[in-house]
């Protein structure tokens, strides 16, 4: 799991699959639910701490399943091959269909490149569709329920469904998804037409302010906590004297007190020790109980 996952951090599974269709994710979701088999499904492993300990365990990577097309409401779904635009003069192009594994990147440079803006916050966010719908995933005043238009799923007891935005029940990083067994296929993303440069430019700005500001040069799950009620986890963190402080080689970030980064060769008691001290530390300054963002998978 260490090579699947952004934080380099996680041990051997019994199998992992790569299911590259429609299809075969739904096959390989129906042979889960006859063998009375829970899978644990990843995209591109960007929020996930992952026991070092062997796990008897199935995991679909759907990092093979990343197709992303064009369509609009009511029409059918075309694919779109790499840096070629969507050949439509309608003002109804504003729909992209991405599935699962597609990457966060590759479908804002998608919609950069046909004129699409309301998408641009999550240029820089390292993960897949799939997960980001899963946790309402944003970022600098964006959120994936902003422009979620629609989700096919598949469910072991009724097969495939489709839900629209507001039933996905978005929350502060939360969905429906956050609390089922529920498999997400592929999503559609309404997003609006723009100006080009005027996307391009803030997609730039965003991406220079995330590389100032955060330790991308380090492996991590991205921002450990969620932001408490009152106030910011990191600055918190920072006031509690935690900033640049370590258990082995997990770490608190000195560029950003949010993340927690893997200084080298971290492992998963590293890591957990540092995350439960900075919450017993918060808690015991600031009254502040700060909940993990990253999900933890034992």
């Amino acid at each position: 799991m260490s090579e699947h996952t952004t934080f380099k951090i996680g041990g051997v599974v019994r199998a992992m699959m790569f299911p590259k269709t429609e299809k075969s994710i739904a096959e390989l979701c129906k042979l889960c639910l006859a063998m009375s088999i829970t899978p644990i499904v990843i995209g591109n492993g960007s929020n996930l701490l992952v026991t070092d300990k062997k796990m008897d365990r199935l995991v679909i990577n759907t990092s093979m399943f990343k197709t992303i097309g064009m369509t609009t409401i009511g029409s059918a779904f075309t694919p779109v091959p790499k840096h070629q635009k969507f050949s439509c003069d309608s003002d109804e192009c504003f729909l992209i269909k991405a599935a699962a594994g597609a990457k966060l990147s590759a479908i804002a440079t998608l919609a950069l490149e046909n004129s699409l803006t309301g998408f641009e916050f999550a240029h820089g966010i390292p993960g897949t569709l799939g997960g980001a719908v899963v946790m309402n995933a944003g970022a600098y005043g964006g959120e994936m329920k902003d422009v979620l238009h629609t989700t096919t799923a598949f469910c072991g007891k009724t097969g495939l469904f489709e839900i629209t935005n507001e039933q996905h029940e978005f929350g502060y990083r939360h969905s429906r998804f956050a609390l089922s067994d529920d498999i997400i296929i592929s999503s559609t993303i309404k997003l609006k037409k723009g100006d080009k440069s005027e996307i391009k430019q803030k997609m730039d700005e965003l991406s220079a302010k995330r590389k100032a500001s955060q330790p991308i040069e380090k492996p991590s799950a991205g921002s450990t906590f969620k932001r408490p009620k009152n106030g910011y986890a990191a600055e918190l963190i920072e006031r509690a004297g935690l900033k640049g402080y370590s258990i082995g080689e997990a770490g608190v970030s000195p560029k950003h007190a949010g993340f927690i980064v893997n200084q080298g060769s971290a492992t998963f008691d590293d890591t957990m020790r540092l995350i439960n001290h900075v919450q017993e530390a918060v808690q015991k300054k600031f009254s502040v109980i700060l909940e993990p963002e990253v999900k933890i998978i034992t």
